[in-house]
C-alpha cells in the first residue's frame, strides 16, 4: 500500500500537464481574435513590407530585401505570441480565478506553466510554417546557410518570449491590462527589432534603442546564419540565457 501510494504522484504530474495542454488548445481555438492577430498580422505585414524594397541588394540590404524580411518575420511571429497572445489569454484566467480552481482540483501549479509554454511553442510553429508557405510563391524562401544555428536561435527565442508571455500573464491583473501592456511592448519591438526599416535606415537614436531590444537579439541570432551574414554567436548566447531565466521565473511564478 505504501509503495503504491508513493508512486501515484510521480505518474500524475505528466498526465496533469498533458490534460492541461489539450484543454488549453481547445480553449485557445475559441479565441479567434487572438489567433487572427498571431496568424494573420505577421503575414499581411510581411507581404506589404517585403515587397516595398525590391529584390536587389543595396547599401541598406546586403541580400535580397524580400528574403531579408521573410527571415525576419519569423521572429515577428515569436514576438506576437509571447507579448500579445499568451499574456491576454493567461491574464483572463487569472482575472476569473482559474488558477486557483486548478490548484483546488489537484493540478500542480507548475503544470500550468509547462502547458502554456507548450501551447505557445506550438502556436509559433504553426504560424511560422503558415508564414513561410505564403512567402514561398510570392518572394521565395531563402536557403538556410546554417540550419543548426538557425534552429537553435528559433528554439531559444521562442522559449524566451513564450516564457515571458506566461510571466506577464500571471503578473497583470486583467486581460485588458495584458492587452495594453502587450501592445506597448510589441509594436516598438516589431518595428525596430525586425519587422520595420533596416538598421541602415534608422537614426542613431533609434538604432541605439533597437540594439537593446530582446526581439532584435532573436532576429540577429536567426537571420544572420540563415542568410549567411554571420554566426551571431553573441546574440545566440544572450537569447539562450534570457530563455533560461524567463522559463525559471515563469514556472516559479505559477508554482506560488
Amino acid at each position: 500500500m505504501t509503495a503504491n501510494t508513493a508512486a501515484a504522484p510521480v505518474t500524475r504530474h505528466p498526465s496533469a500537464a498533458r490534460r492541461l495542454l489539450v484543454s488549453e488548445l481547445r480553449m485557445l481555438s475559441r479565441e479567434p481574435m487572438t489567433l487572427t492577430f498571431v496568424l494573420v498580422f505577421p503575414i499581411v505585414t510581411m507581404l506589404v513590407i517585403g515587397g516595398s524594397f525590391g529584390t536587389t541588394p543595396d547599401a541598406a540590404f546586403p541580400v535580397n530585401p524580400a528574403h531579408w524580411y521573410v527571415a525576419s518575420y519569423v521572429t515577428v511571429v515569436i514576438g506576437a505570441t509571447g507579448l500579445v497572445m499568451l499574456p491576454v489569454h493567461i491574464a483572463s484566467y487569472r482575472e476569473r480565478g482559474v488558477l486557483r480552481r486548478l490548484t483546488a482540483s489537484g493540478f500542480p501549479r507548475w503544470s500550468f506553466a509547462v502547458a502554456e509554454i507548450a501551447v505557445g511553442l506550438l502556436a509559433i510553429a504553426v504560424s511560422s510554417v503558415l508564414l513561410l508557405a505564403v512567402a514561398a510563391p510570392v518572394y521565395g524562401v531563402p536557403a538556410v546557410e546554417d540550419p543548426v544555428r538557425v534552429l537553435a536561435a528559433t528554439l531559444a527565442g521562442s522559449l524566451f518570449f513564450v516564457a515571458l508571455g506566461v510571466l506577464l500573464g500571471t503578473l497583470l491583473p486583467s486581460a485588458r491590462a495584458a492587452q495594453a501592456v502587450g501592445m506597448v511592448l510589441y509594436f516598438p519591438s516589431f518595428l525596430l527589432g525586425g519587422g520595420g526599416p533596416p538598421p541602415a535606415a534608422m537614426s542613431d537614436s533609434l538604432s541605439s534603442v533597437a540594439e537593446v531590444l530582446p526581439l532584435t537579439l532573436v532576429t540577429d541570432a536567426m537571420r544572420g546564419p540563415w542568410l549567411g551574414l554571420g554566426n551571431e554567436t553573441g546574440a545566440l548566447l544572450a537569447v539562450s540565457v534570457l530563455a533560461v531565466i524567463a522559463s525559471v521565473l515563469a514556472v516559479r511564478r505559477t508554482a506560488l
